[in-house]
């Protein structure tokens, strides 16, 4: 056995002795030595989009997995860890047009290299279950979903409001409007409505809120999913008015809808604010250009939310009035951009002195306040200086100026308006939920067609099923004009299913969400006929899934939802797809900048950059190597690894550098896996020197390992006893360690073997015999196997354990010998007069009178007392004796 650590050569021997073997095909009939069935675990990392390379954030949350899996495979577990490709989207019609490519080769391309540099990393992944959502076999369920779903009216199509950018003709994300302009083509962006399908996801929101409650998620993702689903307890109820349409019909009937959460101020009513798309102000807008000029360009701006929040709130006076349902005064109609039409009515009640949206809208457009609510107990005026005050609080305050409702409570007064505008008969209690039904129409080329058939005669008709796949043609190049889509005749072109009269394909393709909400499903049968068999009732619900925090909310909302579509569709039995959720920090890196007079930063790759440190090691300066060497650079701090900050690691290099092992040890042991991890060239460096003093140790006792007797004696000397108690309590931390996911204190656990271990050499130390020494570099080569596979597989095998116990990866997990635990001698700290001055051993299960009597025979004790009595001997239990002369 070679003393040198020859990392490249150990780590693709390993990894050609597991794919030869291919011991990583998991098998749902697995039974275990006595013939029993072994209880499975599916572990799951969230799927790479396949961008082209791994990141840190990548080799990050494959390790959690791969450490998991292995540790559960050898207690005893059929452990099931996939692999897949979010493949579709927008980066890769991005890349295309950049590169003048059909996606699907740049996509491809990319799985392909991605999958090597993951098999450079060990991991244990079930490739024979591979799936990649860009496959038809793959996307043809998205559609036969999709088309039950339209079935049962969980799918619908009507008008979206949507970022149009004017010039490229297509839909923009939330994320592609900068600043109220395409990402790519600079242009305006407008608001358009236009068809497109819908998931009716609001019907399962009471389910998806409730469902939370029985999960094993970390409570802040659980608070996120909570706030996003958004559950209101308010009263809708309608303001009356007389406008009319061009044929003399009342529009909406002639009432205005509104929902609130505080129907208690209701009578502080002073205006009623619109979207630019309302009914009512289209009307207005028909004999008014000045609002009609305001409407467009209302129609300019952003459909995010969190846009609406921030943005600086205009508005404009329509003309029109309505009547206030309780005090039959006139409120004036304004439109207000930021009001959404897709969110409840469209339609707001302005009340300034109580909402801090209201009251900026009033002072600007100096329209009247009305105080409604004061806190109990005091009778002060409203001022700009006290209302949120009043309106933050539901708990303390009173109605006031309110009529009939004045001094009663919140709940009182929202009960009371509630109950005589229910009595009016247009109002009523009612919960909402601020979770939208989910549009998956994209205008996008690179994604799962939605199986739908455009006919002059019969309208939108659904694809047969025995049609399905709608295949996408994989030799489109976008140009960034459009949706290529749009100009293939051999896709167009089709005839109706019902009439057979030319007809017209549809388009759009679904929202990548659809992709990602169930590929987790089809891991478990790739190859089905079905869209999942019996092998999915095996496996699910996943027993552990993986991922960031940044996918908190749409992703695992979204699979919550897919998964009890088809529970409802009888497909599976399960409600909710992650039993249990571990979200990885991100890694961190330290940036470098330079800076022009413009203000410009140009971000510098730490590798480029030369630190100046102070005696202590903290950097006082940086300056640039290379061709610009000298050139002063900007310290940043510290941020999440990304391509803007330039300040990743390519894990190809590192492993290229220091293997696989040290990668994974490293990233594991900086940091706990839900916590930031810090990137430190320092601690790479680390861990590739404790993984070479494990290898040059086991080398030099590779060979009385091999030759020595793998049962252990009948009994033990002390130094035996004591190398065996110390071993197995930090085995028993670390099994502790392994069940909480802490794998940062696993690594630490094996280094204290291996320091425990490193002094004892065989033939030197003739106190400690070969069988025990075996049986303690067996159990750390156990321990640090799940974190370093490649190594510690090796070392297995070289010492002779694999003839014992098999491969290292289905070796039994080592377990804790209670017995070695218990101690017969204890040392304790002695002390004279308060100062150390040594130890003493004494019986585990000494007295108080005992231990008195050890310590005052011992040489430091004697010498201090000179044979005179103590004044006062104290005796701290395991842990001190102090001697007070």
């Amino acid at each position: 056995m070679s003393k040198d650590y020859d990392y490249r050569s150990i780590e693709a021997a390993a990894q050609a002795d597991w794919i030869n073997a291919g011991v990583y095909k998991v098998s749902e009939d697995a039974l275990d030595a006595s013939g029993k069935p072994k209880p499975k675990y599916y572990a799951c990392s969230m799927l790479p989009y396949p961008s082209g390379k791994l990141h840190m954030g990548h080799v990050r949350n494959y390790t959690i997995n791969d450490v998991m899996a292995r540790q559960l495979r050898m207690q005893g577990y059929n452990v099931l860890m996939p692999m897949g490709w979010d493949a579709f989207g927008m980066p890769a019609e991005n890349a295309a047009i950049q590169n003048q490519v059909p996606p699907a080769k740049w996509t491809y391309d990319n799985i392909a290299y991605m999958k090597k540099q993951m098999a450079a990393m060990g991991l244990a992944i079930d490739w024979s279950r591979e799936v990649a959502t860009c496959s038809p076999d793959y996307y043809r369920w998205n559609q036969w979903l999709f088309l039950k779903m339209l079935e049962k009216g969980i799918a619908y199509r009507k008008t979206q409001l949507v970022n149009w950018d004017p010039i490229d003709q297509t839909v923009l994300a939330n994320e592609q409007v900068i600043d109220g302009r395409g990402w790519r083509s600079g242009a305006l962006v407008e608001k358009r409505e236009i068809p497109g399908y819908y998931f009716n996801i609001t019907a399962y929101a009471e389910q998806l809120l409730s469902g939370l409650d029985n999960l094993g998620w970390p409570e802040r993702v659980k608070t996120m999913q909570q706030n996003w689903i958004g559950k209101s307890r308010g009263v809708r109820f309608a303001f009356k008015h007389e406008v009319q349409d061009s044929h003399g019909h009342f529009i909406q009937d002639g009432l205005l809808y509104v929902f609130t959460t505080r129907a208690d101020t209701i009578m502080g009513v002073t205006y009623c604010a619109v979207a630019a798309e309302h009914p009512l102000a289209a009307q207005a807008a028909l004999s008014n250009p000045q609002l009609a000029a305001f409407i467009e360009k209302c129609k300019t701006g952003s459909v995010i939310e969190a846009d609406l929040a921030t943005q600086e709130k205009e508005g404009m006076f329509t003309g029109l009035y309505v009547t206030h349902p309780l005090t039959n005064e006139s409120v004036p109609v304004w439109v207000g951009n930021y009001v959404l039409m897709s969110y409840g009515d469209g339609a707001v009640m302005g009340v300034p002195a109580h909402d801090e949206r209201d009251f900026a809208f009033a002072l600007k457009y100096q329209l009247p306040i009305k105080q409604v609510i004061a806190l109990k107990g005091e009778s002060s005026l409203f001022n700009a200086t006290h209302w949120e005050a009043w309106y933050a609080q539901k708990d303390n305050v009173v109605c006031l100026n309110s009529g009939k409702y004045d001094s009663m409570s919140h709940e009182e007064a929202v009960a009371a308006v509630a109950s005589d505008l229910e009595k009016m008969g247009i109002g009523e209690l009612k919960t909402t939920y601020r979770l939208r039904d989910w549009g998956i129409s994209r205008q996008r080329y690179w994604g799962t067609p939605i199986p739908i058939i455009h006919c002059d005669d019969c309208g939108a008709v659904p694809v047969p099923e025995a049609d399905l796949p709608v295949v996408l043609p994989e030799d489109c190049v976008p140009d960034g004009s459009g949706n290529p889509l749009n100009k293939r005749a051999d896709f167009l072109n089709v005839k109706c299913p019902k009439c057979s009269k030319p007809a017209r394909r549809e388009t759009d393709t679904m929202d990548t969400f659809v992709d990602s909400s169930w590929y987790f499903m089809r891991y478990t049968g790739p190859n089905a006929k079905t869209m999942v068999d019996a092998r999915n009732e095996y496996w699910m619900p996943m027993d552990q899934y993986i991922g960031g925090i940044e996918h908190a909310i749409l992703h695992l909302l979204y699979a919550r939802f897919w998964t009890k579509v088809m529970r409802d569709l009888d497909i599976i039995t399960f409600d909710e797809p992650f039993q249990n959720l571990l979200t990885q920090g991100m890694v961190l890196n330290e940036t470098y900048y330079t800076e022009e007079a413009s203000g410009k930063k140009t971000w510098l790759n730490p590798l480029d950059v030369e630190l100046d440190l102070d005696e202590k090691g903290r950097p006082r300066g940086a300056k640039l190597k290379g061709d610009f060497a000298g050139t002063p650079v900007i310290i940043g701090g510290v941020e999440k690894m990304s391509k803007s900050k330039n300040n990743g690691v390519d894990p190809q290099a590192l492993i290229d550098q220091h293997g696989a092992d040290t990668a994974r040890l490293f990233v594991m042991f900086a940091a706990p896996p839900e916590q930031q991890l810090e990137w430190s060239g320092a601690g790479v460096d680390g861990a590739s020197r404790f993984l070479r003093r494990i290898w040059m140790y086991s080398s030099s006792q590779a060979e009385a390992i091999e030759n020595a007797n793998p049962d252990l004696p009948t009994a033990f000397n002390e130094s035996e006893k004591e190398l065996r108690r110390e071993i197995h309590s930090i085995l028993k931390q670390a099994n502790f360690d392994y069940q909480r996911r802490q794998y940062n204190t696993v690594v630490s656990a094996a280094m204290k073997m291996l320091n425990i271990l490193e002094p004892i050499k065989l033939g030197e130390k003739a106190e400690i015999s070969a069988s025990v020494l075996r049986e303690c570099i067996g159990i750390l080569l156990r321990v640090l196997y799940p974190v370093v596979p490649h190594l510690t597989h090796t070392l297995w095998n070289e010492m002779g354990y694999v003839k014992t116990y098999g491969l290292l990866l289905d070796a039994p997990w080592p377990l804790v010998d209670e017995a070695a635990l218990v101690q017969t001698e204890i040392t304790l700290m002695l002390q004279i007069n308060g100062k150390l001055r040594g130890d003493i051993r004494v019986p585990a299960d000494a007295s108080k009178e005992q231990v008195e009597a050890l310590a005052l025979q011992s040489e430091p004790a004697l010498k201090a007392l000179n044979g005179n009595a103590p004044k006062k001997v104290i005796v701290v239990p395991g842990r001190l004796i102090n001697i007070v002369a």
